[in-house]
């Protein structure tokens, strides 16, 4: 195992997640919904605590796993989340009330983000939390910033795609969609952005305030 390897693990290994965390993470495992990595969980928590972020919107439900990170640690957040899967969201749904998350905290939205997000308001939300069909990520960032208030926070998980990204000679189209974003982002003077490598990637996006 590589020193970088041996660093990822480390960071991942370090997480301590509660047990409702722990057990939507272990039933998306079974069912074959990959979640965020306890080291992504755990950025996405700090980011959420941070901001002190009041209201987030996220793509991709999944079981709840980056859902549940963010509310625990955004004691006062309400999340609004978008899935095509609504097994998956009944499925999270029951974790977060396992967590003893409000109902009222979470409204879950069943459909195709390219159809839901154009209908959000604008400049309304604190955290954009962006996690599903990597070859639309440019559509969804995109709504994404326009979504984020000023001074707002846009998230992208696997930004680093397996290892393709950072490998120009991988030309798939999901690699080319997060590396053309990466580069649009960089020569932007609207945001600031970084990227950090744990996980698959989260690529961390500020919308600047005017």
């Amino acid at each position: 195992m590589s020193d970088h390897d041996l660093n990822w693990k480390y960071v991942d290994d370090s997480v301590a997640m509660t047990e409702p965390i722990a057990r939507a993470r272990q039933q998306s495992l079974e069912l074959g919904v990959e979640p965020v990595s306890p080291a992504v969980g755990a950025q996405l928590a700090v980011l959420a605590a941070a901001s002190r972020a009041e209201s987030i919107i996220e793509v991709g439900t999944g079981l709840g796993v980056s859902g549940l990170w963010m509310l625990q640690a955004a004691r006062r957040a309400l999340l609004t989340s978008i899935d095509t899967e609504t097994e998956y969201q009944q499925h999270a749904r029951q974790h977060f009330a396992d967590a003893g998350i409000a109902a009222a905290r979470v409204r879950l939205i069943a459909g195709r983000a390219g159809e839901v997000l154009p209908r959000m308001n604008e400049s309304s939300y604190d955290i954009v939390f962006i996690d599903a069909d990597a070859p639309s990520v440019i559509e969804y960032a995109e709504h994404g910033l326009r979504l984020a208030k000023p001074g707002g926070i846009v998230l992208v998980a696997r930004a680093l795609w397996k290892g393709r990204v950072a490998d120009p000679a991988r030309r798939d189209e999901s690699a080319s969609a997060y590396r053309t974003l990466i580069t649009e982002l960089s020569a932007s003077s609207a945001v600031a952005t970084a990227i950090t490598p744990a996980g698959d990637g989260l690529l961390q996006i500020v919308k600047l305030g005017v």
